[in-house]
């Protein structure tokens, strides 16, 4: 899998691409005094000046060097849509012409931001758009972090208070990325947003959890169940032949009990597929050793798949069900439907759009 490429000699092309270590160590290379990186991170982070020309607490000198090392320019907006739940999506054109989405749904007095890893997306889930087109590329630590910082800044005076990664591509396959831009989002010079804030989606890359349960990050992880059973989950997703649910949910198990912390397990309620009770009974069954939660999500329909919503009364009884068999679980309510907002149906628009 490929990434943007970089002609700085510092390994990146953006200062979103430094972790506060990475702009430390630059400082020193550069005979800088330490603080000039608070100052730095605050222009970009807090203030949200993303030129450091404007940077005036710096010196001259020490902006031109930045601009020269790091001229890489930010995301650039193609195109926002808000919906009447308030609900917000952002197309962002990417420096080599490539795009990716970005969504905000406000809910419960918080502001959480369903950040992009990846253009398009390896997996091929049945129900997704961001892999319809296929892959493109890895996503830069920056261009993940600008994402974030941009929704920020739209949204001043408040502040973005939840992160998830769940929009276009698998987290766990941009693995370097995520995780170093994770610790500018994390940093209390960064963005300032708690771990246990942060989410982390995944179709179930075992090598890659096990990684991430050794990382010391007190992040959340989701994984993408979507069936009670091998058969219909192969149907959905491809990487179930690789992974099966055995092998996937001994891995929950194992990263449970590394990290002490709870697993979500996000389960698309999908019309005559796999919402049925005797689907909800044996879904229970597989999870009830596992200190666990599942995030029902009723189907989000996308053009060009046959899947469908299943009628509110039979997605009421599927979370009875799971309830009465001792699981945890909620119905997430549906957001952004008058906009598209399943991830990857902006972007598809645009590209058939460019291309027609």
């Amino acid at each position: 899998m490929s990434s943007a490429p970089s002609t700085s000699g510092w390994g990146s092309n953006s200062l979103y691409d430094l972790t506060p270590a990475d702009l430390q160590a630059w400082l020193t290379l550069h005979a800088q005094p330490a603080y000039r990186a608070k100052q730095i991170l605050e222009a970009l982070y807090q203030k949200g000046q993303s030129d450091p020309s404007s940077w005036t607490t710096l010196p001259k000198s020490m902006r031109d060097a930045l601009a020269t090392e790091f001229p890489t320019p930010g995301l650039e907006l193609i195109q926002q849509q808000t919906s009447a739940d308030g609900t917000a999506k952002w197309l962002w054109k990417l420096p080599d012409g490539q795009s990716v989405e970005t969504v905000m749904i406000p809910a419960d007095g918080r502001r959480t931001v369903c950040v992009s890893t990846q253009v398009g997306c390896a997996y091929k889930c049945g129900f997704c758009a961001s892999g319809m087109k296929g892959f493109f590329r890895d996503l830069t630590a920056g261009e993940i972090v600008q994402q974030v910082a941009h929704v920020d800044r739209h949204l001043k005076p408040d502040r973005v208070s939840n992160i998830v990664f769940m929009g276009m591509g698998e987290p766990l396959s941009n693995y370097d990325n995520l995780i170093r831009a994770i610790r500018v989002i994390n940093s209390p010079d960064g963005l300032k947003i708690g771990a246990r804030k942060i989410t982390i989606s995944t179709v179930g890359l075992i090598p890659k959890m096990e990684r991430l349960a050794k990382e010391g990050l007190q992040l959340e992880l989701a994984v993408s169940l979507h069936a009670p059973n091998d058969g219909i989950r192969g149907k959905l997703m491809p990487i179930n032949k690789k992974y099966p649910m055995t092998r996937l949910l001994a891995a929950c198990r194992a990263f449970v009990k590394a990290t002490k912390r709870l697993i979500t397990f996000e389960y698309i309620l999908i019309d005559g597929l796999n919402d049925q009770p005797q689907h909800a009974e044996e879904l229970a069954g597989r999870l009830k050793r596992i200190l666990c939660k599942v995030n029902l999500i009723p189907c989000h329909p996308i053009p060009g798949t046959p899947w469908g919503r299943p009628p509110e009364e039979r997605m009421l009884a599927f979370e009875k069900k799971l309830r009465e068999k001792g699981i945890a679980c909620t119905l997430r309510q549906s957001r952004g439907l008058d906009i598209e907002g399943a991830c990857g149906q902006l972007r598809l628009h645009h590209e058939e759009e460019l291309s027609s």
